[in-house]
């Protein structure tokens, strides 16, 4: 065997253990939905049986249905597609303008305003909470769909990654642009916006993902199903007599459900729109 041959082999080798690697992570990862689309078509009796039973002995849509006559899941959907809608527009829209802003305009203390905002991000939400709250129910939104809206409907995250795409485009284009009689919002909506397409499709995509799995908020800031979203409305499984695991698995799958299809469907814009938009630097 000569030296080529080798270097072929040793990779060939390398290769198929890194693919080994990586499917089990793939099955360790995608186990958790496996278990629970499963789930959602047992018994009673074959979710507590021990050792767990993998496959249900047949499959019935029975669980399905009497899930959803347990609470009011068709309000529930209702307002967590409203929330997830506007949240998806405002913070597009608030995220195009800061980029924008960061990206073409002058003005003193830009660079250091903009490393503040990005310091910013080290803190999590769960340390503004208190202070969302109380703000949310000065202004008498307390229980309603608006409180669900105004604390997410910018993101420094979001706006950074446009930030750093807007940069990209030449500084000259800008001017000529200008020159040409172009105004700033000209500039920004018909020759910005339409260049960033896989940044802002990316933007969409997550925020409509964390929008529609939203808990810990509507869990503090709503009272009824008025204003509950999905997500909260899968405690209702969970009670101080017990609980109903077939119930919440098969509700958790039809919740889930769109937003894995959605991802699935969308993962090469998301990567792309991320890698574009600035995480290369």
């Amino acid at each position: 065997m000569n030296k080529n041959q080798k270097s072929l082999v040793k990779k060939t080798i390398q290769k198929t253990f890194l693919y080994l690697i990586l499917s089990i992570a793939s099955l360790i990862m995608i186990f958790p939905f496996i278990w629970m689309l499963l789930g959602a078509f047992k018994t009673h009796a074959e979710i507590i049986q021990n050792p767990p039973k993998f496959f249900p002995s047949h499959f019935s849509f029975v669980n399905f249905k009497k899930a959803f006559s347990m609470a009011p899941f068709g309000k529930y959907f209702l307002n967590s597609l409203i929330v997830m809608m506007v949240n998806t527009v405002l913070t597009a829209i608030t995220s195009i303008f800061g980029a924008f802003v960061f990206s073409r305009l002058k003005f003193p203390g830009k660079e250091i305003l903009f490393s503040i905002l990005l310091s910013l991000m080290m803190i999590p939400f769960e340390m503004l909470i208190i202070t969302n709250y109380t703000t949310i129910v000065k202004m008498n939104l307390y229980n309603t769909l608006p409180a669900l809206i105004l604390p997410f409907i910018s993101s420094i995250f979001y706006t950074y990654i446009l930030r750093n795409f807007f940069d990209t485009v030449p500084q000259s284009l800008y001017y000529s642009a200008r020159i040409d009689g172009a105004s700033n919002w000209k500039f920004l909506w018909r020759i910005l916006v339409p260049m960033a397409k896989p940044s802002l499709f990316t933007i969409i995509l997550l925020n409509a993902l964390a929008s529609w799995n939203s808990f810990m908020w509507p869990l503090y800031i709503t009272s009824d199903s008025r204003s509950r979203t999905l997500p909260y409305g899968l405690q209702v499984f969970t009670t101080e007599a017990g609980s109903f695991p077939e119930y919440l698995m098969a509700a958790s799958t039809v919740i889930v459900l769109p937003m894995i299809i959605l991802f699935l469907f969308a993962r090469k814009y998301i990567i792309s729109g991320v890698v574009r938009g600035g995480l290369k630097g």
